[in-house]
């Protein structure tokens, strides 16, 4: 793996409607955080749905700036999976040993947003962020790696009590009609492997962190009953596998579809 990447720590779900994705996920039991603001130069707000050592972003353009001239494109297109992004220890020393492997890294950028505290007053959490370049996108992923400067004021503990019992992100699904070049691509990005699991394609991420899977639509769907392959993208992120103690059927949530395994 990537020196100073640990894993998977959270995935970008683009929305056209804050308030409506946070009242949609939150009908399905998440413990959905308060709107958070990112720095001006970013242009975009925020809710967070946090896990053990994971969460979900769903994250909305409330000023078009530079920075978000990517996601704007992506939601003239559809609502979802948008990105991947990885806990990095270092995020200097990270682009840094992408530009040793003759990656043109965006960053480090630094940034931050107010977070309401649950009994009252406000705290803030400080980022620091680097970016694989937007062409290099597996499976139609665009990925980067985020440093946590003050993960006390993410990790909040009230909000990591999920009503529907889940406590982790398993596993990342992309729908790609072939499998084998968008991990392999995925791999070489992060110095990693590819495993075989029968129609997917594996990227483990770190210890306990959820894999990416790359598979085509259709395999996806006939994997987890209950998902069906029209509300799937063809190309590009397409769900979720998330860890519960409470086990109920699949969901599609700002069109994300949501799978939930008791294990």
């Amino acid at each position: 793996m990537l020196p100073t990447i640990d894993g998977l720590d959270h995935v970008v779900i683009a929305v056209r409607d804050l308030q409506g994705a946070a009242e949609q996920w939150g009908r399905l039991g998440f413990k959905v955080s308060p709107r958070g603001l990112h720095s001006p130069h970013m242009g975009s707000g925020n809710h967070t749905i946090m896990f053990g050592e994971d969460y979900v972003e769903l994250l909305g353009v409330v000023e078009p700036q530079p920075h978000n001239e990517p996601m704007r494109r992506f939601l003239e297109e559809r609502e979802g999976l948008e990105r991947c992004a990885f806990t990095t220890r270092d995020a200097a020393a990270g682009v840094a040993a992408l530009r040793e492997r003759g990656l043109e890294g965006v960053g480090p950028l630094d940034f931050g947003r107010p977070v309401p505290v649950p009994g009252g007053g406000e705290t803030e959490a400080r980022f620091s962020v680097f970016q694989w370049p937007q062409e290099e996108a597996p499976g139609g992923i665009r990925i980067f790696a985020c440093q946590h400067h003050t993960r006390e004021a993410v990790w909040i503990p009230e909000l990591q009590r999920q009503g529907n019992g889940v406590v982790a992100i398993r596993r990342v699904l992309v729908a790609d009609a072939e499998p084998e070049a968008a991990a392999a691509h995925l791999a070489r990005l992060l110095d990693g492997e590819v495993l075989e699991e029968g129609a997917f394609r594996l990227v483990p991420t770190g210890p306990r962190r959820a894999a990416i899977a790359f598979a085509p639509r259709e395999a996806i769907a006939a994997a987890y009953p209950g998902l069906d392959a029209s509300e799937l993208p063809e190309h590009g992120g397409a769900g979720l596998v998330l860890r519960t103690a409470l086990t109920r059927p699949p969901a599609v949530a700002a069109g994300c579809a949501l799978v939930f395994v008791a294990d």
